[in-house]
């Protein structure tokens, strides 16, 4: 068990480091912990039956008693989606900002933990004392609500915790990025900053959303069809956006999909777009003129259950697109999710639906620094060691790279569950401690490697089947052998394979000796190998199959 002395200063990241989401960052000092973000991944297909993934959290819950607390940054899912599904197992009090609060909130009540956490909301720009350390949020930019840096000082010195931020001089909806007290840190001196990478490859800076604005309006001036805009529901300044176009050009807003609706809420309740008009419903939108409409759809990322793949399909209840009608998608395409967008935008096309994605230029901006901002940063912090996360391997090491451009004396790229000392005695990787995935799994989280997983996904790939015989005592069969394939195609249908399958069985039994087939074990195994055997040469398949005996005196 990986122990640290008391005036090491750790930083110990558990997800988030090497990969795009999943956040969850540990700072160690004194014999306790602060932990910094809890979020989720989405599994992709490769992952039948499961949607999310976590942090593996076992190191830390395994020492829940020295957890002083949780700070939630900002209201992403990468970032607060675990703590509903974690909570549990880690037992410890809860910081937010009014807006990832409100939406914290709600997804504890939907888990049956509303009463159970101990939730705190804390004002953007406040100071924070979590055991021994002491916290300044600082607001910097993003693409949702009241993003903050942590400046998180203890006795071993000051570390700034960027979180995902970007410097947007015109973010639209609330607060911009507090640049002087990102000097005035600088000032101070700081140790280390950890930061965001997701940009780091890019040239130039992220742009604004004013520049969204500006780009929406025109094209949406004088069309004629029914316009609607795609966007992630966590970014309220692009509401407000597509709330103004809509009224720019004379159309009623018609919200469609759940989490937009749950999105404006939690604005709404935090003092945000109290000047917008309320919008439509689907059901109301629906039925309007096509020029007197603007829709704002989830499903960006052409997820198969969000309005928009089911608008695209013909499967939604109040919503048709079709021939002169335009879909902007405004929102950069995650990586992996290029074929299921591809998908929905190819069938919109065929319905005679124009199209603008974000190669049109202008339609979106990232949330995320890009170099030229990194640079800026650096020059407003100054610190001492630079450690890049929220990235994939080749962010982190372009962002080290910029950093020692920038005259940073150290840059250290480090993955998953490595404990970094940033002092004293020099910056060292001093122990590699338990990390990795858990699968949300309906209503329960599991590790990556539990049995249920792999079986259901091996089951995915090749089939199964089971074996049923029913047998005396001395394994004499009183009944032909009961078969149930699933998941197996053929080209002449299942009966006959089944037939075959049930001759193969017997016949593997028939050949056993009688001492075999009084044991149960020995029985159901050469039943199994028989029927596994078989669909192997007929299908190519190397089936998962199951077999199982009744014994009847």
């Amino acid at each position: 068990m990986a122990e640290f002395a008391e005036d090491e200063l750790i930083f110990l990241p558990l997800g988030g480091s090497g990969e795009i989401g999943m956040n969850m960052n540990l700072y160690g000092f004194a014999g306790q912990w602060l932990l910094v973000d809890l979020g989720v991944t989405f599994a992709d297909s490769d992952i039948p039956g499961v949607d999310l993934i976590t942090p593996d959290p076992t190191f830390i819950a395994d020492r829940r008693d020295d957890l002083a607390g949780l700070i939630i940054t900002h209201a992403h899912e990468d970032h607060l989606g675990a703590v509903a599904h974690l909570w549990r197992r880690l037992r410890c009090p809860v910081w937010a900002t009014p807006f990832a609060g409100n939406l914290l909130r709600n997804k504890l009540e939907e888990a049956g933990l509303l009463h159970e956490v101990p939730l705190h909301v804390i004002e953007p720009g406040q100071r924070l004392q979590i055991g021994p350390f002491s916290i300044d949020f600082v607001p910097l930019t993003h693409s949702t609500l009241e993003m903050n840096a942590l400046a998180i000082r203890t006795d071993a010195g000051l570390v700034l915790h960027t979180g995902d931020w970007k410097l947007d001089p015109e973010p639209l909806v609330g607060p911009g990025s507090d640049q002087e007290a990102l000097r005035l840190l600088g000032d101070e001196g700081v140790m280390a900053m950890i930061g965001d990478s997701t940009n780091a490859l890019i040239e130039g800076t992220s742009g604004s959303e004013a520049e969204v604005r500006d780009k929406l309006l025109e094209i949406c001036a004088n069309r004629r069809g029914r316009v609607a805009v795609t966007t992630f529901a966590s970014n309220v300044a692009r509401i407000d956006t597509v709330a103004r176009v809509a009224a720019a050009n004379g159309r009623h807003l018609v919200l469609v999909g759940r989490s937009l609706w749950r999105i404006l809420a939690a604005a709404r309740d935090c003092g945000y777009l109290q000047h917008i008009a309320p919008p439509l419903t689907d059901d109301e939108g629906g039925y309007l003129p096509p020029d007197k409409v603007m829709f704002l759809c989830t499903g960006s990322q052409g997820e198969p259950r969000a309005a928009l793949a089911r608008i695209a399909t013909g499967d939604h209840r109040h919503v048709v697109f079709e021939k002169g009608d335009l879909v902007i998608f405004s929102s950069r395409v995650i990586p992996g999710n290029e074929t299921a967008i591809g998908r929905v935008q190819n069938r919109l096309l065929w319905n005679g639906v124009e199209v603008i994605g974000e190669e049109e230029g202008g339609v979106h901006v990232s949330g995320h620094p890009c170099r030229d901002e990194l640079a800026e940063m650096y020059r407003l912090v100054r610190p001492k060691i630079a450690v890049p996360v929220h990235g994939e391997y080749k962010h982190m090491l372009a962002h080290a790279e910029l950093a020692r451009s920038m005259q940073v004396p150290e840059a250290m790229v480090i993955e998953n569950g490595q404990a970094l000392r940033l002092e004293p005695g020099g910056t060292e990787v001093v122990a590699e401690v338990q990390s990795g995935r858990c699968f949300v799994d309906g209503d329960v989280v599991v590790p990556a490697n539990d049995d249920g997983i792999r079986m259901r996904r091996k089951l995915s790939f090749s089939g199964g089947g089971a074996v049923i015989l029913v047998a005396n005592q001395d394994g004499e069969l009183l009944a032909d052998p009961e078969l149930i394939l699933q998941g197996l195609a053929t080209d002449d249908g299942l009966t006959s394979l089944a037939e075959e399958g049930a001759r193969a069985v017997e016949n593997a039994v028939d050949n056993l000796s009688r001492l075999a087939r009084r044991d149960d074990v020995r029985m159901t195994e050469a039943a199994r190998i028989a029927l596994r055997r078989l669909i192997r040469k007929r299908l190519g398949k190397r089936a998962v199959i199951e077999a199982r005996i009744i014994r009847v005196d």
